[in-house]
């Protein structure tokens, strides 16, 4: 079975139980709920033996269980993207005003954020929104900030909130770019591939983290971020890696569809799709700001 880059869609990913299924929930069809054949309750929907009365047969309540569908999964990463977006207006409004503001609420919100990813994912809790919704709040705390940092004249930025603006209609522009190229099965997911896009996404984390250690003995580590030529080059590859890995969250939450995954794991696909739009988002921005400081 693939898997996801992203780790809040790998305990999310349908399980190939005794006939495949999510999680356990079972692949029986849409409505039928959690019970096969087998577990059905003693009783539900039998015809009573001979010699048995018929009191107690067919009075079971059909299982209420509803499977995920594409719609649930628009609603509520809708919903997670307008938390996030109301919280980073909130962030960039009060950190233009204090300017101040801006470092803590980009450690505050970059740290929180990253423990509750942390949390669905390693403690399965992908499916909880109040968790999800949680995150998109600290998130947009960080990603106001951080775009002020980015903008901000108090910062050496480059101004003006129309980077941002690109920096928003480049990120929805790949998405969607990406979400046609699935659809058209342009690009088709395949083991192997996954496999590339993991490893692509483990050598950038490893050169990113390589590049921060070097900037504690130079000033600008590799030169992977310093602005210049091999800066540019190296976001480009970033943002290629993100865009693709759209392709591995879409499949993932193709498969949740196709095995009748409960609607609450839309919460855990609106995760997902969210933490790899706000990479996306930052990488552009950050592209975009070398050209401007050019």
């Amino acid at each position: 079975m693939r898997t996801t880059s992203n780790p809040v869609f790998k305990n999310l990913a349908p399980q190939q139980q005794q006939g495949g299924g999510y999680a356990g929930f079972g692949s029986a069809a849409a409505g039928a709920g959690q019970f096969t054949q087998q577990q059905q309750p003693y009783g539900y929907g039998q015809q009573p033996p001979p010699g048995y009365p018929p009191y107690g047969y067919q009075q079971m309540p059909v299982p209420t269980t509803r499977p995920m569908t594409i719609d649930d999964v628009v609603t509520k990463t809708g919903i997670t993207l307008g938390v996030v977006t109301l919280g980073a207006i909130l962030s960039y409004g009060l950190t233009s005003f204090n300017h101040n503001l801006a470092l803590p609420f980009v450690l505050v919100g970059g740290l929180v954020g990253f423990v509750l990813v942390l949390v669905a994912s390693f403690g399965r809790k992908q499916d909880n929104p109040a968790i999800v919704l949680s995150y998109a709040g600290f998130e947009g705390l960080f990603l106001g900030a951080l775009s002020y940092m980015f903008t901000g004249v108090e910062f050496g930025g480059v101004g003006g909130a129309g980077l941002i603006a690109q920096a928003v209609l480049g990120t929805f522009g790949v998405f969607f770019g990406m979400l046609v190229v699935y659809k058209t099965g342009a690009i088709r997911v395949t083991p192997r591939f996954t496999r590339m896009i993991v490893g692509a996404m483990i050598g950038i984390l490893v050169l990113a983290l390589g590049n921060m250690i070097a900037m504690f003995f130079t000033p600008d580590g590799f030169g992977l971020r310093s602005g210049g030529t091999l800066s540019i080059i190296f976001s480009l590859v970033v943002i290629a890696i993100a865009a693709f890995s759209f392709l591995l969250d879409f499949d993932a939450a193709d498969q949740l569809i196709r095995a009748n995954a409960p609607a609450k794991a839309a919460w855990g696909v609106a995760l997902g799709l969210t933490v790899t739009l706000v990479w996306l988002y930052i990488e552009i921005l950050r592209l975009l700001s070398y050209f401007q400081n050019d």
